[in-house]
């Protein structure tokens, strides 16, 4: 193969396995190609991205190359669908990265939501007494109320009547809030 060779004789050469032909042909083509993503992207990097793609992808689209148009044709064509492909991929992940931005904010919002409760919680905990923020504190942690009746050495009606008196002062205390 030889540099003065058609871009057809060319084409239909490294569609038949030649090697040389086709790095003779991706040599000659490259700087089209590039120019003309350039020219549909606007961005270099993603031209180049996209020549480099469309390039490890010839040998398996030399297999549909028939010589019925010229090659420069038929790789403006490949280019142009190749083009297409990467904004539609790009607009798909930009429509799925907004919707989980949009879950990301739920998420945050909720997070912000249960620490603001958790620091008015500790918060109006230091306005109960020490025996009922002490209950209160263990059952908050998981602690049954027998269990906090063993660790407080007090009855286990005493530890029920605490959280219930607990429970009816934060009321009381989220009503005064809201009025």
């Amino acid at each position: 193969m030889t540099m003065d060779q058609s871009d057809e004789t060319l084409t239909l050469a490294a569609a038949n396995g030649d090697r040389q032909a086709f790095a003779l042909l991706v040599g000659r083509v490259y700087d089209k190609v590039f120019a003309y993503a350039y020219r549909v992207t606007g961005n270099r990097a993603e031209a180049e991205d996209l020549a480099q793609d469309i390039c490890a992808a010839l040998p398996v689209k030399l297999r549909s190359y028939r010589g019925e148009a010229r090659v420069s044709t038929w790789l403006y064509r490949i280019t142009v669908n190749a083009a297409r492909d990467r904004f539609r991929r790009s607009a798909t992940y930009a429509r799925a990265a907004a919707g989980w931005g949009e879950v990301e904010i739920a998420r945050r919002a909720e997070d912000a939501e249960q620490a603001e409760r958790a620091d008015w919680l500790r918060c109006a905990m230091q306005g109960l007494g020490a025996e009922l923020r002490e209950v209160l504190a263990l059952v908050l942690d998981g602690v049954t109320q027998a269990e906090a009746a063993s660790i407080l050495d007090i009855p286990p009606g005493t530890v029920a009547w605490r959280v219930s008196e607990a429970k009816r002062q934060l009321k009381a205390m989220t009503q005064g809030a809201e009025a």
